[in-house]
């Protein structure tokens, strides 16, 4: 069953140049190096400029737990901790007949 993770940041006034790479280096790392990650797309909106929305699909809960743990991400989380004014993070559950 499919775990979907939503994840939306609003980041701090000029720190966007130095944000977005580190957000892409993270998911592509996910994707390549952590088997239960199948999907991670970094997406932004050319009228919301410190905005970044994050799509996530994992093969389980217990894949995105593995995520969280992983030295790249904690690697990632810290580096970034003080550009992000604000973060919310949903997650979804795939619905089966």
């Amino acid at each position: 069953m499919s775990y979907a993770v939503l994840v939306r940041f609003r980041i701090m006034p000029g720190d966007m140049v130095a944000f977005l790479p580190l957000m892409l280096a993270n998911a592509e790392t996910s994707l390549s190096a952590e088997p239960g990650c199948t999907r991670f797309d970094v997406l932004t909106d050319p009228d919301h400029p410190d905005e970044v929305f994050l799509y996530e699909i994992y093969d389980d809960r217990a894949a995105f737990d593995a995520h969280l743990a992983s030295q790249h991400f904690r690697d990632f989380d810290a580096a970034v901790a003080a550009m992000i004014a604000e973060k919310t993070v949903e997650t979804w559950c795939e619905v089966r007949p």
